[in-house]
């Protein structure tokens, strides 16, 4: 479908992280140790998708060290989101609440870590991991902006997203836009910046206008350009919740105009970002230390993630055809949930050897 795609607007350089064939090697280590891959079908899926370049692509400057790290919460983001989006659980969200809950209690500081021998969830064994190694040198105010976020992700999916596919329910677009820039963990993403770039931006700044109109310009470019490369995929999983799709079912669009149409948005919100770029360097000159690696992380963001959509396979609808069913190359243990509803511990204690 590549090469019927309307183009999309970046004017950004394409950059990749020097540090790329370490992180691969890192991930392989790292979702063995976890838990979160060990499916064989579930492994050559997550080998195709080459997370490691991806994150290469979108953080160009961090250092091996928080390439790993911002590597590991990708595969977290995307193994969670394919379990929710992809199978049975995101059509049943009390099925995952109970998980939800605990991974809340790791983000509050009031979660008890699991014991080897427990058959805890594998994503809540990860992110226990994830927590430790990032968030106790941040800031007090980038803690508390990061919590909301990962957990307006979980809650969004698990709730919003879920009760719509549950209940047939089809969001407006407005709706649709708002909520995701949740879904798509997009503000987890951009919030990873100040620690891969070392920066602490203040909490003021967070809340200028202009900042706040570059963060969801990007955002919306990012999850929308997403929309359009997955957009043939999510029709063969009969997902409901993509720009492309709405766009059509309420315009009344063919496919090519609403693609042409969401491309056309993603042109114009990435210069809204260029202008409220340009706006907040030129009021804050004294803050360029902080604001310009931030800004370059947005960029980056959008090159990134526009140049990994055209060479994965993930968004390939023979990716997911190819399985008898939807959900065939999806792990239990991740979330510990089987398709009866029931928590699944047998097979657990051999993934975490």
């Amino acid at each position: 479908m590549e090469n019927e795609l309307p183009d999309i607007f970046c004017p950004f350089p394409q950059r990749s992280n020097p540090y790329v064939g370490h992180t691969r090697e890192h991930l392989s280590t790292w979702i063995r140790q976890t838990g979160l891959v060990h499916r064989e079908s579930a492994r050559e899926r997550f080998e195709q998708a080459d997370f490691g370049a991806f994150v290469g692509m979108v953080y160009p400057t961090a250092d091996s060290e928080h390439l790993d790290l911002v590597a590991d919460w990708f595969v977290w983001l995307f193994l969670v989101d394919d379990q929710l989006d992809d199978g049975h659980l995101g059509r049943s969200p009390e099925r995952v609440r109970d998980v939800v809950e605990q991974m809340r209690g790791v983000v509050e500081g009031t979660g008890r870590r699991p014991g080897p021998d427990e058959g805890a969830p594998a994503a809540l064994i990860a992110l226990f991991d994830l927590w430790d190694r990032t968030v106790p040198q941040a800031a007090p105010h980038w803690r508390t902006r990061f919590a909301w976020h990962l957990m307006m992700y979980l809650t969004t999916t698990t709730t919003w997203e879920a009760g719509n596919r549950a209940n047939g329910i089809v969001p407006s677009e407005a709706t649709y836009i708002a909520r995701r820039r949740h879904t798509g963990a997009i503000h987890v993403c951009m919030d990873l910046i100040e620690i891969v770039a070392g920066v602490e931006a203040p909490e003021w700044v967070h809340n200028d206008p202009r900042f706040i109109t570059a963060l969801e310009a990007s955002c919306n470019v990012v999850c929308w350009a997403n929309d359009v490369y997955s957009y043939e995929k999510e029709q063969v999983l009969g997902e409901i919740h993509n720009l492309v799709h709405l766009v059509r079912h309420h315009r009344g669009h063919g496919e090519r105009q609403a693609l042409e149409h969401v491309c056309a948005e993603i042109a114009t919100e990435t210069e809204r970002f260029l202008s409220a770029e340009e706006e907040l360097l030129d009021m804050y000159p004294r803050l360029s230390a902080v604001l310009v690696p931030y800004l370059d992380g947005m960029r980056s963001w959008m090159k990134g993630n526009l140049d990994w959509s055209r060479q994965t396979p993930r968004y390939n609808p023979a990716d997911v055809s190819q399985y008898s069913e939807p959900g065939a190359y999806l792990e239990e243990t991740v979330f510990g949930v089987g398709a009866d509803g029931a928590g699944r511990v047998a097979g657990t204690d051999s993934v975490l050897n």
